[in-house]
């Protein structure tokens, strides 16, 4: 399972003491741990008729909510870099980046600005979407196929773009 992979890669920071892989992998595994429990929380309430043991097995991520936590963390620091870049806090910029680059071993690679464009626009045929009023319906359709593969804003830019032009 990933999070075994990211536990491992953990340990082996910790012991090249590498301050900032230790950090961000630390985080990252305490928003898996929180992610379960509130997945654990879900479970327990719609059904409480699961013994301890079920319910612990049944609160473990799979490695595809495992990869939207981490798509999720990833999004955090992206959204920091830029905010830090405009308060030209270079120093924290490089940190966020070294914590970015660090969660990218953990998803898969990204899409480019093309590859993303062509989704989009058979999404736009596919809704048959007339404007912006229908970003929506691209949007509902686009994000499944985009998600932890692509940034949500270059998406919606790319989108906006598009029905723009149709």
């Amino acid at each position: 399972m990933l999070i075994e992979e990211i536990k491992k890669d953990l340990i082996a920071f910790q012991k090249e003491k590498n301050e900032t892989g230790v950090s961000s992998l630390r985080m990252l595994v305490a928003s898996v741990v929180n992610k379960e429990k509130d997945k654990r929380l879900k479970i327990s309430g719609e059904n409480s008729g699961f013994s301890e043991e079920e319910l612990s097995e049944k609160s473990i991520l799979t490695d595809e909510e495992t990869m939207e936590v981490i798509s999720s963390e990833a999004k955090k620091r992206r959204d920091s870099i830029l905010s830090f870049e405009k308060g030209g806090r270079q120093d924290l910029v490089a940190k966020e980046t070294k914590e970015l680059e660090i969660l990218k071993k953990y998803l898969p690679e990204e899409m480019g600005e093309e590859e993303i464009r062509n989704l989009v626009k058979e999404a736009v045929t596919k809704t048959n979407a007339q404007g912006m009023k229908d970003i929506g319906l691209v949007m509902k359709e686009i994000v499944p196929q985009t998600k932890a593969r692509a940034d949500g804003n270059l998406v919606a830019r790319i989108v906006k773009e598009e029905l723009s032009a149709a």
